[in-house]
Order: C-alpha cells, then structure tokens, then sequence
C-alpha cells in the first residue's frame, strides 16, 4: 500500500503566533471596494473582537475506531443549498474528505492500540442536523467486486489516465442547475520524487445530481482549464481551494448573485478569485478573475489578494458586513489565520492570529497542522465552527503509534458584538 499523502503544500514555513486578536495594518474606507447597495458596518480590515475554545464535541465525532478512522480535508456542503449559520439545524450536510482511513483500532494484549487500515482516495460523511451527535452521522465509500473499501470519486474525464486519482476541493448545491451538487477535484498523479511525489495535473467538476445517494454512480465529471501548471512550485496552482455562494438562494446577506471561487497558487500560497454566476458554471468563457481593480476572461492575469494561505480555506460574511478569510497560516503552519475584507474579493487585511495548534502538533516531531477552514452553515449565528486538519511527514510509523492522529479537529470562534 503507497501513501499518497493528502496535503497540496510545499512550503514549509511555520508561524508561531500569539492569540492576539488585533495586529497592525492600513485603515481602508467602505467607498473603496463596497458594491452598490452594500451596506458596510465596520470597516476595519485589522481588528475582530472575539474569544475562541475548542469544539470537543466537533472534534470527538471524528475520533473513531472502526470503519471511517481518519482523512484529509473535511469541506461541508449543506444539501438545501443554504449556507448561513444554524441552516443545518432542519436539513443535512454532506461532508467530503479526500485520502481516508478505512479500518479497525484494537487494543492488543499489552493494552496498546493496534490500527489496520486500507488507505483510498476520497470519502463522504451524510450529517443530520447540526448538532454533533454519534447517530446523526454516516460515512460511505464505495465497494470493490470483493467487497473491499472504494474510492467513490474516480477520474473518467477524457484527459485522465489510469492511475490518476483525485483529491476533493470545496463544493455547492447549484439552484441554478436544478439543484444538482457540484464539486471540485483536483486530478493528482504520482510521480519519482523522494519527496511529494504526486502532481497536479488537471481541475475538474464533479456533478452529483440532486436526490443521488453514495456512492454515486450517476456522478458525471468535467475537465475545467483552471489549474496552473509550470516547472517551479511557484508556478503552480488550481481554483477550488473555498467557495463562496453569494446568493439570495444561498442565504448570503448581500447577493449579488455570483459564485465566488478561490485558488491558491505557488509557494507563497497567493490567494486568487474568480466569480461566475451560478447557471454559467459548466460554461467556462463566463467566468472572470480578478486581476487587482476589475474583472476579465484570462486566468493568467488573476492578482494575488491575499498570501500565506493553505491549500483548503474559506472566505465567510460576518454579521458586522465584513468577510472573513480563515486558512492555516503558510499552508502548514502551526496557527490558523484570519484576514479581514470589506467584500469577497477584498481587500484583504493582515493576518490575524485566531488559533495556536502547538498541542495538537507537538505530540511528535513530524506532526503538521493544515488546511483550516469555516463550516458556515454548522455555525451557529454569532460564531465561526472551524476545523483544522493534523497529518506526519512520516506517516505510516507515526499513525502505528498515533491511530487517531489523521482527523480533523476543531475549534469555535464566538464574535463580539
């Protein structure tokens, strides 16, 4: 069995930052960036009043020891298409996770915890409601011939190849499309490298139509060109990374209508956005990027507005008109960040440290923390639920020692008023 670690980052930079809530950085004006009609209560890009604490009972409902063990990523998707805080409480949320754990942990004779485990690409969890409860939550995969574990999602766009396999980004029910659910992934191939040895070698959307059930197999699957490619890591990257559903349907405070979809690209781990209206999604001359003052057709023009991010994240509206940015800090960081902007393509202001994952990572040496992000519609209003992922560089000695280390955990950010 080959690991093919779920982690799309390469830079190595960590941040060690206090739970400060306010950091320095420039005053920016409503006027600047507000779309008309948009009505802007606080305008400070630097400063956020609020408290945090861990979320146990978030974090203990993926702490498993049979069947689903643990997986990279966890993207929410709330199937009535509603993503605002507490819209789960009356409909169900679809949880995706890229390369997973499928298995048992026993304890053996000595008492010590014993995994056996087969590794496959993606999974889904269904969730009843909002609450974190052990029997409002199912996962599913796939089953072979033999009745062994299965990866659900499989390339069959007519640019993959066998062998290629995916990786799952951020995902929405489209009302616009009859409710049918669309979702990233990003197609990954292995390669020789001694170090991170896959690739990114294509973008595509994955359609589940509405009312399917796991696995499936009605799924269809579209090459999209919205990924970079190049020689250097810095020239590497792909849109997927968060979603933005800035819809009346969706729930948001201020629609204006657009889907709005983040990449992340090269070491620096640039933040870059896109936006289409949701009908237009499989057309792809109908989406715009945003190059830094408007918006135009050529992805390649696409400006930065935000760095240091990871490769799973979210931008999320606050009650007070401003939207929150959350990621963990330079991919791998030991912090998860938040940046403040006064719309969903900013500007963006300095990060603001929310998170110290330091106990979660020092328990070994060749622990990470990545990929943080906010479930918007688990939330409750007032609150930002946040999950954030633990993972090794030396993988399959340390989940030996360390079972359950290959989950999310999670943590509640409650906003001041």
């Amino acid at each position: 069995m080959k690991k093919t670690n779920g982690i799309l980052l390469l830079s190595t930079a960590v941040l060690m930052a206090s739970f400060s809530a306010c950091s320095s950085g420039p005053e920016v004006t409503a006027d600047d960036t507000q779309q008309p009609g948009m009505v802007q209560k606080d305008t400070s890009l630097t400063e956020l009043k609020f408290t945090v604490e861990e979320a146990p009972e978030w974090t203990s409902l993926f702490n498993r020891k049979k069947g689903w063990l643990g997986g990279d990523g966890i993207f929410a998707i709330p199937l009535s298409g509603v993503d605002a805080p507490g819209a789960a409480a009356d409909t169900a949320t679809m949880l995706l996770f890229s390369d997973t754990l499928i298995g048992e942990i026993e304890e053996n004779e000595q008492g010590e915890e014993e995994i056996d485990f087969q590794m496959i690409n993606n999974t889904v969890a269904m969730l009843k409601g909002v609450e974190a409860a052990e029997d409002k939550i199912s996962f599913h995969w796939a089953s072979d011939e033999a009745g062994k574990p299965k990866t659900i999602f499989i390339p069959n766009t007519p640019n993959s190849q066998p062998g290629d396999y995916y990786w799952l980004g951020d995902g929405f029910v489209n009302k616009a499309k009859n409710g049918d659910t669309y979702i990233f992934g990003y197609r990954i191939r292995n390669t020789e490298a001694e170090t991170f040895a896959f690739e990114e070698v294509g973008n595509t959307l994955i359609i589940i139509p509405a009312g399917s059930k796991p696995p499936f197999e009605n799924q269809r699957q579209i090459d999209t060109p919205f990924y970079f490619t190049g020689d250097t890591p810095d020239a590497t990257g792909s849109f997927g990374a968060g979603l933005f559903v800035n819809t009346k349907e969706a729930g948001a405070p201020d629609p204006d209508g657009y889907l709005y979809v983040y990449g992340v690209r090269g070491k620096a781990k640039q933040v870059l956005v896109a936006r289409v209206e949701p009908k237009n999604i499989e057309s792809f001359d109908q989406w715009r990027f945003w190059d830094g003052s408007s918006w135009q057709p050529d992805m390649h023009k696409a400006a930065a507005i935000a760095d240091r991010a990871s490769n799973e994240m979210s931008v999320t509206p606050l009650p007070d008109g401003r939207y929150a940015m959350v990621f963990q800090t330079d991919g791998i960081g030991r912090t998860v960040g938040l940046r403040l902007g006064l719309s969903p393509h900013g500007p963006f202001g300095p990060i603001i440290p929310v998170w110290d994952a330091s106990k979660d990572v020092d328990v070994d040496k060749d622990f990470i923390s990545y990929n943080a992000k906010v479930h918007n519609n688990l939330s409750k209003p007032g609150e930002l639920l946040i999950s954030y992922n633990i993972n090794s560089f030396d993988f399959f000695k340390d989940i030996e020692d360390h079972p359950n280390l290959y989950r999310p955990r999670f943590i509640r950010v409650k906003l001041d008023n």
